[in-house]
């Protein structure tokens, strides 16, 4: 795992290039969808960090002249709004929904929120040398999890920023913001979208200096311009209590041979 490619980060730790031994696991295909965390919350009742909080990120593009206003913006990142009452059932803040997007992932999830869903799904977050080793779908020191062209014949096998970041996104991809837990070919171990559409969250520290935990495969926010981590060896992280509209999750367990997994 690993990596020392010249287009990587190496304030990120994506490096060396190192052989690490995994025991065996089980991952799911794609990130929990907005259909399957409205499952968790209604048998739960569980109330998400961000609805706690009474707010969450939303990328500024996405949100109607007003609300963008009103909103307060991070000085290093202002292409966010820190907009109220935006949650995971109103991704763009109140007035919003879910209605075409059952099948996306969920996202302004934290952390912490996706803990609480892996207990009561008897699940677990997936470790980032798990997650390293399902995203690569059996192939060795490739940058994609599909090889090391991102446009194969001009073919868009990811949901990532296209145009000038952050003006203009020209969806050519087929999408702006997110798509189906299960749109675009899957890698070789049968995995969705482990490059682009939602961050999603690891089990692991990020270092054992800083305060965040993990997060993998990028988002259609990233873009060459700034933010190529949409390769597979590529991380990140955010603290364990936050969320916003590009970051999701999926799980993993321990394999047991001869349990179903599902």
């Amino acid at each position: 795992m690993g990596t020392e490619d010249g287009e990587g980060f190496t304030a990120d730790r994506e490096g060396p290039v190192r052989e690490v031994t995994v025991a065996p696991f089980a991952i799911d295909p794609h990130c929990v969808s907005n259909e399957r965390f409205a499952r968790f919350v209604e048998e739960t009742g569980y109330r998400t960090e961000a609805e706690a909080f009474g707010w969450t990120y939303v990328f500024a593009k996405f949100l109607p002249a007003d609300v963008r206003k009103r909103s307060p913006r991070p000085t290093e990142a202002p292409w966010w709004c820190a907009v109220a009452g935006a949650c995971w059932r109103e991704p763009e803040g109140p007035g919003s929904g879910l209605d075409g997007r059952w099948d996306h992932p969920v996202v302004h999830v934290s952390w912490n929120d996706a803990v609480a869903y892996c207990s009561w799904a008897g699940r677990r977050l997936p470790t980032e040398v798990e997650w390293e080793y399902a995203a690569r779908g059996g192939l060795q020191q490739a940058r994609y999890p599909w090889g090391d062209e991102l446009v194969p014949g001009g073919e868009h096998r990811c949901n990532i920023w296209q145009g000038q970041f952050p003006i203009r996104n020209t969806g050519e991809d087929g999408y702006v913001g997110t798509a189906p837990v299960d749109a675009f070919q899957p890698n070789g171990f049968g995995l969705h979208n482990t490059s682009g559409n939602v961050w999603e969250w690891c089990a692991d520290l990020f270092d054992q200096v800083l305060p965040g935990m993990s997060m993998r495969g990028g988002s259609y926010l990233c873009h060459d311009s700034y933010c190529n981590r949409y390769r597979v060896a590529a991380r990140t992280s955010n603290t364990p209590d936050s969320a916003s509209g590009n970051l999701g999750f999926r799980v993993a367990a321990d394999f047991v041979p001869g349990e179903r997994q599902g």
